[in-house]
């Protein structure tokens, strides 16, 4: 049996295998941005693919706190979006 990677959501706390989370990432430059590999150099954050997680993130600026950065608000935004293709193409 395969062991499956978690790790732990910074919005919400639960500990999810690491497909269920997006890695935020911020690079050596400081720029923010989504990491869809997970396999992107930087400080990173996982987030739930959550509508609910996102905007407590948005809400409380947990990201900003995790990863020593601002963060645009357009980075919300791309979440959310990205929260919807998830739902839309889930069968």
């Amino acid at each position: 049996m395969k062991k499956i990677p978690m790790r732990k959501c910074v919005a919400t706390g639960e500990m999810k295998p690491k497909k269920e989370l997006i890695r935020i990432v911020r690079n050596k430059e400081g720029e923010v941005g989504i990491d869809p590999t997970g396999k992107k150099s930087g400080r990173g954050a996982y987030l739930s693919l959550d509508r609910d997680a996102i905007m407590l993130a948005k809400k409380k600026n947990i990201l900003s706190g995790q990863l020593g950065a601002t963060i645009d608000p357009s980075l919300y935004e791309q979440l959310l979006e990205l929260v919807d293709k998830e739902k839309h193409s889930t069968p």
